[in-house]
């Protein structure tokens, strides 16, 4: 299982709330009107997917729907699912072009970011890169030593400062 395929997998709670959510909604109307738009938006924003993105989708299934003429509301769940995917779709690869190259990992506590990252040293040093890690969360107990664990597995150099120092200066 490759890296992007773990961070999939470690979303699929998320991604399954939201389309459970989606889901209920859609099935709660007897036929697609606005209101239905409105909270297919409102739903795609509280997940987390943004604005631009919640109109750009509903913008989408509107245009699918008048495609194909649509009028059950039970249908559109087929049509959204492609949509997404559609937008998902693509190169998944770790593309680094620019030397040095920099890769921030940002994300909420308890996603695996600290793991990801260790990987990502160990099969980029595998391809011949040079590698040194920022440990620039100095903020939460123990990351500096997970992440210096996970250096040392990558056998790669690793920039530290104590713990509730400036991020900042790591970097």
């Amino acid at each position: 299982m490759g890296l992007f395929d773990k961070i999939r997998q470690g979303l699929k709670k998320t991604r399954e709330n939201i389309s459970g959510q989606i889901s209920l909604m859609v099935n709660s109307f007897t036929k697609i009107d606005e209101d239905l738009f409105e909270e297919l938006t409102e739903l795609l924003v509280m997940g987390d997917v943004g604005m631009d993105t919640a109109e750009f989708i509903t913008g989408e299934l509107r245009r699918h729907i008048k495609e194909k003429g649509i009028t059950d509301p039970g249908l559109i769940m087929g049509e959204l699912q492609g949509i997404v995917a559609e937008l998902l779709a693509g190169d998944c690869g770790l593309h680094i072009s620019t030397q040095p190259s920099l890769i921030l990992v940002i994300g909420v506590n308890g996603v695996g970011k600290t793991t990801a990252i260790g990987k990502m040293a160990a099969m980029l040093k595998a391809q011949g890169k040079s590698v040194i890690l920022g440990a620039a969360d100095t903020f939460r107990a123990a990351a500096i030593e997970q992440l210096e664990v996970w250096a040392q597995r990558a056998d790669v150099p690793m920039i530290k400062h104590g713990e509730g120092a400036d991020p900042a200066a790591v970097v």
